[in-house]
């Protein structure tokens, strides 16, 4: 006599191991989602700030400085913090895009785009300026002449790609104690523009980082010298 397992063809005992695994990766999904939105609320709360964790959409227009959150479709933030720190206007926040591909046989692939980003107001004048990690394709293009702005610390050109169109500004702010502080952080990107100051990463911040994030944006504002806080 047979088990009851050898009463259902083998296609069928896998297509219910795949949809009982999707559902067992759902359900973690949907609850380690419950866990940030818990852990950034308490985050928050102690920091006196809001917490929204709902998805807003067009958020970008808030922000058309940074194009950044101006990129394929689907965009939305969510789990939005806001508030003051130390004399510092911020909102910090998750961001989502979609952008689509096709494969060789003509199906349409959709590609989720996440990341955590942190915005501070500055009390003076900033001028455009990037500061990001160096990728292959930054190196492959120095090679062809097109570099971008090299500093006295060959760790620090090596670490981050810096671009600015007032390079004279870029030296200015970013001197040998700011260069230190960076290559002791984190290798997120840096973007001036306006009186605003964006700290971003590639992928999604702990609840946990989203203050080492802000405290490290804060410390690069605040050593910006008086000299260079003067408008252009």
């Amino acid at each position: 006599m047979g088990s009851v397992m050898d009463s259902f063809p083998l296609p069928f005992l896998l297509f219910g191991g795949f949809l009982a695994l999707v559902i067992i990766l759902g359900i973690h999904g949907h609850l380690q989602e419950k866990k940030r939105r818990e852990e950034l609320a308490r985050f928050a709360l102690a920091r006196q700030w809001t917490f929204d964790p709902d998805r807003v959409s067009g958020y970008d227009a808030h922000y058309l400085e940074f194009d950044f959150l101006d990129r394929g479709s689907n965009r939305y933030a969510h789990n939005i913090l806001a508030g003051t720190h130390n004399g510092y206007s911020l909102t910090a926040f998750d961001y989502h895009y979609e952008t689509h591909s096709t494969d060789s046989k003509g199906r349409r692939r959709t590609h989720h785009h996440r990341f955590s980003v942190a915005i501070l107001e500055a009390h003076f004048d900033l001028r455009p300026l990037v500061i990001r990690p160096e990728g292959l394709f930054d190196k492959l293009s120095a090679a062809f002449g097109w570099d971008d702005i090299d500093f006295e610390s060959a760790e620090f050109s090596r670490r981050y790609h810096v671009s600015s169109p007032d390079r004279r500004w870029a030296y200015d702010i970013i001197h040998q104690r700011t260069m230190e502080l960076l290559l002791g952080a984190p290798a997120y990107e840096f973007h001036f523009s306006g009186r605003r100051l964006a700290v971003r990463s590639a992928g999604r911040w702990e609840p946990w980082e989203f203050g080492k994030s802000i405290d490290l944006g804060v410390a690069v504002l605040d050593g910006i010298p008086e000299f260079a806080r003067q408008p252009a």
